[in-house]
Parts: C-alpha cells; structure tokens; sequence
C-alpha cells in the first residue's frame, strides 16, 4: 500500500501475510523510480522473508518525468534529503533492525545510507561506486565515504563484470573497505531486478537475490565470482 513519508514522499509499503515480521528492509529503486515492478518485489520480499518493506519514491514531485530527464536530473534532489527520506522508510517499517537494498542509482544510495548509523546491513545490486559527476551537488556524499564513516554497516555488492556503470576499479576500491564482492561473469548493468530488461539473468537474477537476502539476514557470505 501507498504511504507518505513526513517529508511528503510517496513510499510503498508492504508486510507479510501473517505473523510477526523478522525485521525491516528499505528497498531503493532504480532510476526508474516507484512503479508496479517495485510494488510486486516489496510484496514478494514481504511474504518470502517475513519482512516489513518500505519504497521510497527517489523523485517525489517528478514521478511523471522520463528517464532521460531523470539521467540529467538525478543530482537535482540533494542526498541529505533523499537518505532522509531512506532512514524515514526504515522507521516506517515499525521494526528496530532494518536492512536496505537497492537497484543501479538506488544500490549507490543504498551504499550511502549504510553510513546514517540506521542499518544493520545493505545490499547494492549494481550501484554506483562512485557518484557520477553530473549527478553531483553541494549535498553530494560519496558512497567510499559512507561505507568507510564510523557506526556504517557491513556491506554486500553483487556486481556484474560487463557493467561499465562499475568499472573494475571502483569495485576494487569497494572491496578494499571489507565490502563482500559478488561478481558475476558476462553480466551488465540491471540484470537482476527487471525481467523485462534485455540484460536480465534470470538464473545470476535468483543467486544474486538469495546471496544478498541471506547476507541481509545476518549470514556470512563469501567473496566470489559467481
């Protein structure tokens, strides 16, 4: 279900169908924003894992905007607010531990919200290492720095080794903070959240969902080439 956040931000909500939920997960959509594909995952994940989710919308107030506009937009909305909004959506879930997760521009965000001190753990599928420099402000934080801040979370990257959008050493620089890498060979950029994607995997799609869930359950998962 559709809620607001304090800020006025659109966020989906989804619990599981019965029973106490586990813990709390924030999951951060691509570029793309909120939409029936991320509606269905809050939901799956709810129900999977006995999980309460929350969804921010990432552009409140332009949700009607092309993705062209939002490549040449995205540093518009400065990060003190978005990542308000993403601890916002944790305590929307009512639990005290919370996991985050995210997608593409949503992964590098949820490398920068595992340094707010919210989270127990984070998950980025894809997310930039580094902000692009079009996509910069005076709000601007770096995901390095938040993944390396004091109080940040352990990390998990699953990273596809034909995505230009994380270039090999920026995933080296990741890894060097004690993020656990999970790279997967041939894949690019967005194969694991949108089955309608050409760049889709759908067998690395389940690994990468099930290495990251596992590790935002508190298991150990172990640097790899999958």
């Amino acid at each position: 279900m559709r809620i607001t956040l304090p800020s006025g931000t659109p966020a989906e909500l989804a619990r599981p169908e019965s029973g106490a939920p586990v813990q709390g997960l924030v999951l951060i959509p691509d570029i793309g924003g909120l939409r029936p594909l991320f509606d269905e995952h809050c939901a799956r994940l709810a129900h999977e894992y006995d999980l309460v989710v929350c969804a921010p919308e990432p552009f409140p107030g332009d949700e009607d905007k092309p993705i062209d506009w939002r490549m040449d937009h995205a540093g518009d909305r400065g990060d003190d607010l978005r990542l308000a909004d993403i601890v916002a959506a944790a305590d929307a879930t009512g639990c005290e531990r919370v996991g985050v997760i995210g997608f593409c521009m949503g992964g590098m965000l949820t490398l920068k919200a595992a340094g707010t001190g919210r989270f127990d753990r984070a998950g980025a599928f894809y997310g930039m290492v580094r902000v692009p420099d079009n996509w910069k402000n005076d709000a601007t934080v770096e995901p390095l720095d938040a993944v390396t801040a004091p109080g940040a979370c352990p990390v998990i990257a699953i990273i596809g080794l034909n995505d230009t959008w994380t270039p090999p050493d920026d995933v080296a620089a990741l890894e060097a903070t004690g993020a656990t890498i999970v790279r997967y060979e041939g894949a690019e950029h967005g194969f694991a959240h949108d089955a309608s994607r050409p760049t889709h995997r759908a067998e690395d799609a389940a690994d990468a969902f099930r290495r990251v869930m596992a590790f935002i359950n508190g298991e150990t998962v172990e640097t790899v080439e999958a």
